[in-house]
């Protein structure tokens, strides 16, 4: 399965779909779904209701593997069953989307122009859970704002080394070291961080290989040396707070690169919405996203 899953994601036409919305984000993701605070009480009524927007969402007749290749899992999800299955194996066996997990535990306070992630407790034990569920791959996010070598170097060296961990594992770990769209030398800031990946790609065991999650440059095509790297499986880009026109627009112009969209999935989608025009407004991003992501 294995196998067959890393040559879907490798060679396969489409997108990564981001479900992975945490505590933090999830407030937010439920009030653009349609659904205020005010109708919710604690977390666990919060964390119901996000399912059941992700459960309405990867069960739409749009959604599956021919143009959606992988879905990026938060936990508690990965803990939960779309229709009477395991979510991972619902989405691999009924859909026959590739299914990832966010691992990150957040981000630590800002320093050298940089958010580091939080240390992550109990990662071998969450790593062995997610192989026994049959996840394929994992997702782990650390932020730039601006164009400090120091920070750059420290969230670079950050993500691989747990990247090996979760190498060991058997996983295939998304490296996301997203630059901030609102960072005043995004460009300066691109520029470090290629080479120091560069640096760290080439520095990987031959028989291990990544994937990247990085932000839609400012100079077109600049990632082009890590699409082709030996040792990446698949660049995908996150969508970063820019609308989805914009973020389809820049991702066309980046040749290799295929979307692994959040917020920008989700626009456009409400709770108040019946089935149908649900699957139709989610069918009609599906596409624009997939068209993107194959230009």
């Amino acid at each position: 399965m294995h196998q067959e899953q890393l040559a879907k994601v490798k060679e396969g036409k489409g997108f990564i779909a981001a479900l992975d919305q945490s505590g933090g984000s999830t407030p937010k993701a439920l009030k653009l779904y349609g659904v205020e605070e005010s109708s919710y009480s604690g977390d666990a009524e919060m964390f119901d209701l996000v399912h059941a927007m992700r459960t309405r969402i990867v069960s739409s007749p749009a959604f599956d593997g021919k143009r959606v290749l992988g879905a990026i899992l938060f936990e508690a999800t990965m803990d939960r069953q779309f229709d009477g299955l395991d979510a991972a194996a619902y989405l691999w066996e009924r859909k026959q989307v590739v299914p990832f997990l966010k691992v990150d535990k957040g981000l630590a306070a800002r320093a050298d122009g940089v958010e580091l992630m939080k240390p992550i407790a109990g990662l071998d034990e969450l790593l062995k859970r997610a192989v026994a569920k049959g996840i394929f791959g994992t997702k782990m996010r650390s932020v730039v704002h601006e164009a400090n070598a120091k920070g750059i170097d420290a969230v670079v060296a950050q993500q691989f080394e747990v990247g090996q961990q979760i190498l060991a594992a058997g996983l295939v770990p998304i490296i996301e070291p997203e630059v901030s769209i609102a960072a005043p030398d995004k460009a300066d800031a691109e520029a470090l961080l290629k080479k120091s990946l560069l640096a760290h790609l080439d520095a990987l065991p031959a028989d291990a290989v990544v994937m990247l999650k990085l932000t839609l440059p400012e100079v077109d095509g600049f990632y082009k040396e890590l699409v082709e790297h030996a040792r990446v499986v698949r660049v995908v880009a996150l969508s970063g707070g820019y609308s989805r026109d914009e973020a389809n627009a820049r991702l066309a112009r980046n040749p290799g690169i295929i979307a692994s969209f959040s917020r920008a999935l989700t626009e456009g989608l409400s709770a108040q919405q019946s089935d149908d025009e649900f699957n139709k407004t989610i069918d009609g991003t599906i596409e624009t996203i997939y068209q993107a992501s194959i230009a």
